[in-house]
């Protein structure tokens, strides 16, 4: 029964189909990042051509320090970096000389110290001439998305970037006091000096909405399912945080008292320390969760599915005193469990979430998973070289994956990458088991593991870009414990060849995974 129901379940597909996991910032183009114009919509085109039906990015909001799109300054803000610069100069904002300034960045990965520096100067001339250069049609556009967002979360967060700004990029909590605590009439003051910029800021949020609206448009005619990613936890230094603390277990100062993280799991012996404040869970039941009920409506906007990252902690999460060195000295600490999605429900109606239920995971968050009709995920480099492994054990109620972003490429994995944590042993082991299990080699192992997911009876499989084109680690995503050198890869659309894409479209149609038309 409960399969039944989840294939009829608003924006997931009702057949199994294949995806691609891929981030934004992994697309081809010519400024230095992926960005979410004429190279998206080229993508979603080479999916229809490879019968691909979903396409699962990371989260969208705006990185800081690191690069984590798992760290955004807010939950309701685009990443500014992801808009297309040449929508830009079509919209006549910037001219094609402006937009040439970036084209000395590599084209093989991100350089954030250069782009973000450069791109921002470029995003902030554009939104300087938008009164006067923008026409009648788009302004009225954008009065519409004040309208919308502005009272919302729009203004908060445009406060803080320019606060942000004025402490040279410091964390909340070491501004100024009278802004750190949100004084009324200070924040007054700043909101009549800095009105310029708070514009500025503005004007580039709804150029970001407007090109997400388009492609998302677009996937849409194309039967492209989106899929996106909300991290369960947000980031101390953030617009959220700052203007709602209430809402987290922070002191007056912007100190937690305790942190988030996981135990000791496949990726680090000490765990996990990702230092993000845990919630409030009373004060948010005494609300009727509304900020949770507004980030998942928000997150609704943008994509079909929504993979809520670490949803263990809404059964229990982990809690590790703040100034921790690692987080071994965290303790289990009950969630909010049903109550969340139960009010969640109540205002949206059915949920297309997917819970990320990996790591130490309890018959506790099994049902809580199962009550709410939530599929789970499936990771293949996790399981095959588990003991009785088999591909029959992932049903339709699934998300199968032959990694995530969080795994090395399943090239990189079956060769044992420099940082692995497994012994020599084990990865001859599971070498064999893969070797055994797929029956194919150790030259076929992408494509091989690739068929094995779409075998499985889950409702969607998927494979990060990367093992489709059969790369090595040396085109990973991230490191999970490290915080150089991460989400930086780049495709090129030179790799996605007409008999690469052939031969992934044979595969997507032997396993009878072709998207419903």
């Amino acid at each position: 029964m409960r399969d039944e129901q989840q294939a009829g379940r608003v924006g997931f597909p009702g057949s199994r189909v294949a995806g691609v996991c891929m981030h934004l910032t992994s697309l081809p183009g010519d400024y230095g990042i992926g960005e979410i114009g004429g190279n998206a919509f080229r993508f979603i085109d080479a999916l229809k051509e490879m019968e691909i039906g979903v396409w699962q990015f990371l989260p969208t909001g705006p990185t800081a320090y690191g690069d984590s799109p798992y760290q955004p300054l807010s939950s309701f803000a685009g990443n500014e970096m992801l808009i297309d610069v040449a929508g830009l100069v079509e919209l006549g904002l910037l001219t094609s000389v402006e937009a040439d300034g970036l084209r000395g960045l590599s084209p093989d990965f991100v350089e954030y110290g250069n782009l973000i520096p450069k791109k921002g100067a470029l995003l902030r001339r554009a939104a300087s001439r938008f009164d006067v250069l923008a026409g009648k049609g788009l302004k009225t556009e954008y009065r519409d998305f004040l309208k919308k967002n502005d009272r919302a979360w729009l203004h908060d967060y445009a406060l803080y970037r320019i606060l942000k700004a004025q402490h040279d990029q410091r964390p909340w909590g070491d501004w100024a006091d009278k802004y750190a605590h949100r004084d009324r009439q200070a924040l007054d003051d700043v909101a009549g000096r800095f009105s310029d910029d708070l514009e500025t800021v503005r004007i580039v949020q709804f150029l970001f909405y407007r090109q997400w609206s388009s492609l998302r448009r677009y996937a849409a005619e194309k039967n492209i399912c989106l899929f996106g990613d909300m991290p369960i936890y947000i980031a101390l230094d953030s617009a959220d945080a700052w203007a709602h603390p209430d809402m987290l277990r922070i002191d007056s100062s912007g100190t937690p008292t305790h942190v988030a993280g996981v135990p000791p799991d496949y990726f680090s012996d000490d765990g996990q320390l990702w230092g993000n404040p845990l919630y409030n869970w009373d004060y948010h039941e005494a609300q009727g969760y509304s900020w949770w009920i507004e980030r998942l409506r928000h997150a609704m906007s943008q994509a079909d599915i929504v993979r809520i990252d670490h949803f263990r902690g809404f059964e229990s999460y982990w809690e590790v005193p703040f100034g921790a060195d690692t987080a071994r000295d965290g303790r289990w600490v009950a969630g909010p469990g049903d109550a969340l999605f139960n009010a969640m429900k109540a205002e949206l109606g059915e949920l297309p979430i997917v819970a990320e239920d990996l790591g130490v995971i309890t018959p506790e968050v099994e049902a809580l998973r199962d009550r709410q009709q939530f599929p789970g995920m499936r990771v293949l480099q996790f399981e095959v070289g588990n003991k009785g492994f088999s591909i029959a054990s992932i049903g339709p109620h699934s998300v199968c994956y032959t990694g995530t972003h969080d795994n090395d490429t399943t090239v990189g994995w079956f060769r044992g990458s420099p940082d692995d944590n497994r012994s020599p042993e084990e990865i001859e082991h599971t070498r064999q088991v893969v070797l055994s299990i797929t029956g194919g080699s150790a030259e076929t192992v992408a494509r091989d593991l690739i068929q094995l997911a779409f075998s499985s009876e889950a409702r969607i499989a998927i494979a990060p870009m990367q093992d489709y084109l059969g790369l090595g680690s040396e085109s990973r995503l991230n490191r999970p414990g490290t915080s150089e050198d991460n989400w930086r890869w780049r495709m090129s659309f030179e790799q996605l060849s007409s008999s690469l894409k052939d031969s992934i479209r044979g595969m997507v149609t032997t396993a009878r995974r072709l998207p419903e038309a």
